[in-house]
Order: C-alpha cells, then sequence, then structure tokens
C-alpha cells in the first residue's frame, strides 16, 4: 500500500505525515522510537481505513519548537491537527509513548474520535512495578529488552546499531526524553482523568512485556470505563509486530466494532 508524505502546518508548529488507504479514518501514534522501519502493520490497517502516521513533535521529519513542552501540548496539538484535516469518527491507534499521547489527547476532547486501541500504552505509574529506564540503557540493550523472541529481539538490536539510523535515532530519543524524562514516561496527574475517556477503549499487551509490565494493563483497564484488555501472548513491547497476526485478528476485531 502506497503512502504519500505531507506536511500540515499548524499554530507553532509544521506537522509532517504519511497517509495512505481508503475508507475511515485512523490515526496511528508511534512510540519512543518513531517511525524508523515501516510497520506492517500500517499496511494492513490501509486495505480498510484511510490511515494517517503522523511524526510526532521533534520526532522524525517533525520540527520541535519552544510552544511544545510536555504531552499536554502534544494533545493540543494533535486535536489541531485532527481540526485541520477535517477529521471526525477518527479511530486512534496509540503505541507506547503515542499510547500515552492518545490518553491525553482522549481526556480533553473525544469529539472527533471514534474509539481507542491502546498498545502496551505509557502514561501512568504503577507503584512497586519499574518501568525499564530507556534512557539510561543503550539502544541496542533496549531492543533486545522488547521482544520475547529472543532471535528478534538480537535481530532488532543489530538495526538499532545500524549506521543508518543513528543519527535520527538519536533525535528521537532526545525528543522522547523532553516528554518522558522525568517523571519517567508519565504524568502523575492522568489517571486522575482518565475517567474522562467516553468512546470504546481496547488495551492490547504482550505478556511478557520487559519494557512496561503487563500489571499497567490491568491498572489502565481499572482506570478507563468500560475498558476491554487483551493480552498477546508470547510477546513483548511490540506485540504488532512479534505477533502480528493474532494482534491484527483481534484489533481489527474492535476497529470494526
Amino acid at each position: 500500500m502506497a503512502f504519500a508524505n505531507q506536511e500540515v502546518r499548524l499554530p507553532g508548529a509544521t506537522v509532517a505525515m504519511r497517509r495512505g488507504g481508503a475508507g475511515e479514518p485512523l490515526l496511528f501514534l508511534h512510540g519512543a522510537d518513531g517511525l524508523p522501519e515501516w510497520p506492517e502493520m500500517l499496511d494492513r490497517l490501509a486495505g480498510q481505513y484511510d490511515v494517517i502516521a503522523p511524526d510526532l513533535p521533534g520526532f522524525g521529519a517533525s520540527a520541535i519548537t519552544d510552544s511544545i513542552d510536555d504531552m499536554s501540548d502534544v494533545a493540543y496539538l494533535l486535536l489541531d491537527l485532527l481540526e485541520a484535516l477535517d477529521l471526525t469518527n477518527v479511530r486512534v491507534v496509540g503505541h507506547s509513548l503515542g499510547g500515552w499521547a492518545a490518553l491525553e489527547v482522549a481526556i480533553r476532547s473525544s469529539a472527533r474520535i471514534h474509539s481507542l486501541a491502546l498498545i502496551a500504552p505509557a502514561g501512568i505509574h504503577v507503584k512497586g512495578a519499574p518501568k525499564a529506564d530507556i534512557y539510561m540503557i543503550d539502544p541496542d540493550a533496549q531492543a533486545r529488552l522488547a521482544y520475547a523472541d529472543e532471535q528478534l529481539g538480537e535481530a532488532a538490536a543489530q538495526r538499532a546499531m545500524a549506521s543508518k539510523y543513528q543519527e535520527q535515532a538519536i533525535l528521537n530519543r532526545i525528543a522522547s526524553a523532553r516528554f518522558g524524562w522525568n517523571p519517567r514516561l508519565y504524568n502523575p496527574r492522568l489517571e486522575h482523568w482518565l475517567h474522562r475517556i467516553s468512546v470504546p477503549t481496547t488495551i492490547f499487551w504482550g505478556d511478557t512485556d520487559r519494557i512496561i509490565p503487563p500489571v499497567y494493563a490491568e491498572a489502565f483497564k481499572r482506570l478507563i470505563p468500560g475498558a476491554r484488555l487483551e493480552m498477546i501472548a508470547k510477546a513483548g513491547h511490540y506485540p504488532h509486530v512479534e505477533r502480528i497476526d493474532e494482534t491484527m485478528n483481534r484489533l481489527g476485531a474492535f476497529l470494526a466494532r
């Protein structure tokens, strides 16, 4: 499926994005690594939906500006993006940092949102359940931690150290740290507002996630009204990559509702 590169100029920022497919709109929000490699999942989704995959501020081709300081700013920027593109009935799929961004959007306004599919989202803290400190370990070590399958983890580690990715990986890590450095990958106020989410929500989590432990899945399920939980067996932090067929079957069923 062919995706076209586009830029959208918004107040205070320009957002780079890729768009492809046809149907109802689907917004995909990437994780802390950005999109250095294109996920097969997006090609599959573009067979049924109009898929919009923006680079979050500071990631990829989207420049960071002084007006974007934290995840609340990212949320308002994404709301501006939905408005600028005149999108309604949007299915939002967010992974990790992108799942956190999706939550920050939804607690502010769900007027343009059809549903939320959250894949191992960050954003909250569970006492006694530390996340992996992705800012203090090397990219290859992080890649190994992210997969349940050791061979997939090793292959990801080798890709992470490839020279062609180094410059962009550094910029992506700087952007991720801007939003998730202190405190690590969460907003202390977010969990108090998750009750405001009023759209159908399903949480997808790998049962051996070593980046954000699966105990967070149950916490999100409790905090988001009516949320459903889909645990993906034999998967780490990237169930949509590591167990793509099973994840896509469950995700597709949810999005079609």
